[in-house]
């Protein structure tokens, strides 16, 4: 996810999103992440003037936006910002936004940014459009998403043709995103996960579902042969082998990763100076407090 690497094919994500519009779109991830976006937004007691739906691709967080009564202008920025419910609308890359430093109130994202290729560049660029005390609330894929899938896919590719390709994206973790937030410059940083299993009749259908999400194999490193059937085939045989429930049906996990940050403002809680505590912790804990140079003796 460095500015030098190029994880994802951008072009082919833009080209696989218009196909999955005109297939008709499986939205119910999307849909289910606005929603908690809305409720997020509406535990902050505090209104934004300008707000940017970054990237989201569909218009389910301009609607939440606008049913929370939190905001005012609420512009969508997306590559291809031809849909939405938005009174602005700009044509943006993710990877290269067009806001002046210090123009926006509020960034939110749903379901977008984990196939930025430079996501730490997008992040400080984020933090930069936003004024002081600004707040950027975004959703992305997780590393730990349809782990059933990469691993019959793995385990079929290895045994049908002697070697596997990658077909699922290395999606961000927790950990990486946290350090992300403060290396960009975020005060207040929160990461939090939502795991959510769905249920499938067959692993034809979760591929269904991602091609109308506009969210199968967009990785640089793709093979660019297509999928055999004999492999196809055994995968499905591997999946329902490993990952059916007692009634058949095969289950999909969803990671979902939240991520806040505020821009740094005078007025936002700080941790204290050293040294600069009121009362002693010994004195909290109602113990003996024992310096650098005394040792605790033993009790015979």
């Amino acid at each position: 996810m460095s500015s030098g690497s190029k994880i994802f094919d951008r072009q082919l994500l833009l080209a696989r999103q218009a196909r999955a519009r005109a297939l008709g779109p499986a939205t119910f991830l999307v849909d289910h992440a606005a929603s908690e976006l809305g409720e997020r937004l509406s535990a902050i007691l505090r209104r934004f003037d300008v707000a940017v739906d970054l990237g989201t691709p569909t218009d389910a967080v301009q609607r939440a936006l606008a049913a929370s009564g939190k905001v005012g202008a609420v512009i969508a920025a997306a590559s291809l910002a031809e849909r939405g419910h938005a009174f602005l609308r700009v044509a943006a890359d993710e990877e290269a936004l067009p806001f002046a430093d210090g123009s926006l109130d509020l960034v939110v994202s749903v379901l977008a940014l984990q196939f930025v290729n430079d996501l730490p560049g997008t992040m400080i660029q984020i933090r930069r459009a936003l004024k002081p005390d600004g707040l950027l609330l975004a959703a992305l894929i997780g590393g730990d998403s349809l782990t059933e899938l990469r691993e019959a896919f793995a385990a079929a590719e290895i045994e049908i043709e002697g070697g596997m390709s990658p077909r699922v994206a290395p999606f961000a973790d927790v950990r990486e995103l946290g350090a992300l937030l403060q290396r960009a410059g975020f005060a207040l940083p929160v990461i939090d996960t939502e795991r959510l299993v769905v249920r499938y009749d067959s692993v034809l259908a979760l591929m269904h579902d991602l091609r109308h999400m506009g969210a199968t194999n967009i990785l640089h490193e793709r093979r660019r042969t297509p999928l055999r059937r004999t492999t196809v085939k055994r995968t499905a045989e591997i999946y329902a082998e490993r990952f059916a429930d007692a009634d058949g049906r095969l289950r999909a996990s969803f990671e979902i990763i939240w991520l806040s940050g505020w821009a740094p403002h005078e007025s936002q809680q700080k941790p204290l100076k050293p040294g600069s505590a009121a009362r002693r912790l010994s004195d909290a804990l109602n113990t003996k407090e024992i310096s650098a140079e005394e040792k605790p003796g033993r009790s015979s």
